[in-house]
């Protein structure tokens, strides 16, 4: 109960802010990726053990954020069957994101993994370039992303010329610092699953060694290669055993998934 009081009330502060935004040059992001009721589902495995579910839904509801228009992102991740015995987990992430210029306003995580616990409440202002994370103030890029942010904004992004080898950034605020998301473009394939054989592009994000892999291209990730960008699976070598991720159901998407025929 302390947890939801507590999101409420920061979500109320922010929104309660000035009316017009001081700074009318933000951007406007072409999104023709995403809309508001999508909902992606995938399973989890953790080697060959079915480990976990996820859903991220980009909510229904239109919060009004400094007079901006938001979408409301919300993933949630648990663990199931026999790995919910021994290592119980309880995700949550909450995302607050500018419909136009597509960067957070508000972040929310919380996390239940095995007893450890991260509980982060943090509030933008791109005005200035400043996060407020949990009490902290600290200075960052505008336009920075959150950890959810980052892969919707991603997803708005033109692949249309990439040619393997290519990487393309976006600044990141992660654990009170600023860390630069990498995707390395890979090439195209085609991806067997529950939905059928689905076309996709294929990335290596570059991520942090140390926190869950032990290289920097140890996961590879695969959207669909339509104007959705859904990611359809996600799979890596991490520090003990392996992880993989492949979506199971969607629902209301921009446009139908490019299936082989």
């Amino acid at each position: 109960m302390k947890r939801i009081f507590l999101a409420s009330a920061l979500l109320a502060a922010v929104a309660v802010q000035a009316g017009p935004d001081p700074d009318p040059e933000y951007r406007t992001v072409n999104n023709t990726a995403f809309k508001r009721g999508e909902e992606l589902k995938y399973r989890v495995h953790y080697g060959a053990m079915n480990a976990g579910v996820a859903t991220i839904t980009v909510d229904n509801t239109n919060k009004l954020i400094n007079g901006r228009s938001t979408y409301h992102v919300i993933g949630t991740g648990q663990s199931v069957g026999a790995f919910d015995w021994f290592f119980k987990v309880r995700d949550r992430y909450e995302s607050y994101i500018d419909e136009q210029a597509l960067m957070p306003w508000i972040f929310i995580r919380r996390v239940d993994e095995g007893g450890f616990k991260i509980n982060q409440n943090q509030t933008y202002d791109h005005t200035v370039g400043r996060v407020n994370s949990n009490g902290k103030m600290m200075t960052v890029p505008k336009y920075i992303q959150d950890m959810i942010s980052s892969f919707y904004y991603a997803r708005t992004l033109d692949y249309s010329n990439a040619k393997v080898g290519d990487v393309y950034s976006v600044p990141t605020f992660i654990d009170d610092s600023v860390w630069t998301m990498k995707l390395k473009y890979k090439g195209k394939e085609t991806i067997k699953t529950d939905l059928g054989r689905i076309k996709c592009i294929k990335f290596c994000p570059v991520v942090q060694v140390g926190r869950v892999f032990k290289k920097e291209e140890d996961l590879s990730l695969y959207v669909s290669d339509d104007v959705n960008r859904v990611p359809v699976r996600a799979e890596g070598a991490i520090l003990v055993g392996s992880i993989k991720m492949d979506i199971i159901s969607t629902a209301n998407l921009m446009a139908p998934l490019n299936k082989e025929k």
